[in-house]
């Protein structure tokens, strides 16, 4: 019996102080009682001595670790699947079904080491069925050498309770792990790729994580629009770009090189028309009032206007608002001759459904939604000492509603209204200082055009066609 344990990898605990050892049997003497291991290793570290003999009075207990060999041996000579042998410290091997019905008489003062020896996988279906078989049958005839089997061996065969006492032991199979030999193959893996792959690191582009940026960020130039004429102000966006003012001359320019190019005057009132009917719409609240559900309380704006092509932007302004049913009512003037472009707005604007008002006893009394303040012009500053324009600004302030200023004169003096937003378009011009927040409206000027008049332009509008500015 001794031989078949030859070439089995075991494992041997000595206790505390001498330690667990790991290695494969050489030799097994009954006589003196010791057994030899080689290529040992003591708790998880090769010893430096090429055996170790182990007397029984040390064995505290001793595990199989492979035992695939010693199974097939077993099983050929017997015909059938080995048993869980008990061998006690301090005695020779002994087979289970000999010290199977002394085995609670005979244990001696030291721990019994357990040796679990499992069938092999071709074999377990076999004992099941041979034993099994055998046991029932005995059972039920009443011979079972005198001890009754539980229903539980009577269903599952012997072996049910055998093993469930032996934990497995991690910390001595974890020691046969050679961790410095697993990881220098593997880093004698990657460095065989490396230097395969090394002619192709440059040509192969860097990857790049989910959340990093792929391309290369650059500065940010916040200073992005230069102008030959400063008009003395600088303005910046919620982004923090920079804003110049310009000259009304330089604007002037500007807008001339633009009709030049297409940009027509009917084309700009268009476009200055949507982006202020937007700006207002949105101060009026937007989508939380112009809903369909809420037709009792349509917002009332009024649009003071003039003779002149400030007053036709508005009247622009105020068709695009009645398209979107808000009650809107024009201010403006009986003049015995005007621009032909306020006459062709005004003429677009009376196929709505506002109203257009002369005198400022037809305005309303009460306070409306908003005021659009479209009054004063650039060519002409002395329109301000006529009676029609005071007796509107003054209505204007009498009223308690909020003002919008479209496209603003740059004048030093004091604004004869006074408005809580100021429009600006293309450019801002340097507005007077006051409390109103200045916004600036994109009306399709191309960057070809900007650098003809000798701007270096960089659109600041982004996504949106009017941006709110704020003081530099």
């Amino acid at each position: 019996m001794a031989a078949d344990w030859l070439g089995s990898v075991v494992s041997i605990n000595c206790g505390v102080m001498l330690g667990i050892y790991q290695g494969e049997v050489s030799s097994v003497d009954h006589a003196s009682q010791t057994i030899s291991l080689k290529q040992p290793y003591r708790n998880g570290v090769r010893c430096p001595v090429p055996e170790v003999t182990f007397s029984a009075m040390d064995i505290k207990e001793l595990k199989f670790l492979d035992i695939q060999n010693t199974v097939n041996k077993t099983s050929a000579e017997q015909g059938c699947a080995p048993e869980t042998s008990v061998i006690s410290a301090g005695h020779p091997m002994q087979s289970n079904k000999a010290t199977n019905s002394t085995n609670e008489n005979s244990r001696s003062s030291t721990a019994p080491i357990t040796i679990l020896r499992r069938a092999p996988t071709g074999s377990s279906n076999s004992r099941g069925t041979t034993h099994g078989t055998q046991r029932r049958s005995g059972v039920r005839n009443g011979f079972a050498g005198g001890s009754v089997r539980s229903k539980d061996d009577e269903c599952f065969g012997e072996g049910t309770d055998e093993g469930l006492d032996t934990d497995f032991d991690f910390e001595a199979n974890l020691a046969l792990f050679d961790k410095a030999a697993v990881f220098s193959k593997i880093d004698g893996i990657k460095g065989h790729k490396a230097q395969h792959h090394s002619t192709q690191t440059e040509q192969k582009p860097q990857s790049y994580r989910h959340d990093e940026n792929i391309l290369e960020r650059k500065p940010v130039i916040y200073r992005q629009i230069k102008v030959p004429q400063h008009g003395g102000k600088e303005y910046c966006t919620d982004s923090g770009l920079v804003v110049p003012s310009i000259p009304y001359e330089l604007h002037k320019r500007l807008l001339g090189a633009a009709e030049r190019w297409g940009l027509t005057v009917e084309r700009r009132l268009e476009t200055i028309g949507v982006c202020a009917s937007q700006m207002a719409l949105s101060l009026l609240g937007g989508p939380n009032r112009l809903t369909p559900k809420n037709v009792h309380q349509r917002p009332t704006v009024v649009l003071l206007c003039g003779p002149h092509i400030q007053g036709a932007q508005g009247v622009s302004c105020g068709r695009h608002l009645a398209n979107h049913e808000v009650e809107v009512i024009v201010f403006l003037p009986n003049f015995v001759k005007m621009q032909e472009l306020v006459t062709s707005e005004v003429s677009l604007y009376s196929r709505t459904s506002g109203l257009q008002v002369s005198s400022i006893k037809e305005l309303p009394a009460s306070p409306v939604d908003l005021v659009i303040h479209c009054l004063d012009s650039h060519e002409n500053p002395l329109m301000r000492e006529q009676s029609w324009y005071q007796s509107a600004a003054d209505w204007a302030n009498r009223n308690r509603a909020p003002v919008l200023s479209i496209d603003p004169p740059a004048n030093e003096g004091a604004q004869a209204v006074e408005a809580k937003w100021a429009l600006s378009l293309g450019l801002p011009l340097p507005l007077a200082e006051n409390e109103s927040r200045l916004y600036l409206c994109d009306i399709g000027i191309p960057k070809l055009v900007f650098q003809e008049v000798g701007i270096s332009y960089h659109s600041p509008f982004g996504c949106k066609f009017v941006i709110p500015l704020h003081p530099a």
